[in-house]
């Protein structure tokens, strides 16, 4: 319960959420990855997904085909994330943003309360 992955070394940024109800394996309680960078490096587009943990594409933003791979920074393709915990009601708030500092996805999570 609680578990959600931040990485930053996909060169692109997503938001993925993974349902053992989709997935293959489906011995596992849901939990959500995130992907936000290069903040200045190359930018690259995602990879097919695995199913086996039933990944559902809740946002991205990469280059397009025609744009292709390894783009520059001056392409503008830059990515970072935020993420806020509330200290009162444990809610984490996460937003994947682009260079200029523009949110382009948020969403905020209410932990799994154990019985």
């Amino acid at each position: 319960s609680n578990t959600v992955w931040l990485t930053a070394d996909v060169h692109y940024t997503a938001a993925h959420y993974y349902n053992p109800d989709k997935a293959q394996f489906q011995e596992f309680n849901p939990f959500w990855e995130f992907v936000s960078g290069p903040i200045h490096a190359g930018t690259f587009g995602p990879n097919d997904f695995d199913m086996t943990f039933g990944p559902e594409l809740k946002f991205i933003k990469a280059p397009t085909a025609e744009q292709g791979q390894n783009l520059p920074p001056s392409a503008g393709l830059q990515f970072f994330g935020l993420v806020d915990i509330s200290g009162a009601s444990e809610q984490m708030t996460v937003r994947l943003m682009d260079r200029d500092d523009n949110e382009l996805y948020k969403v905020t999570l209410d932990p799994v309360r154990s019985a």
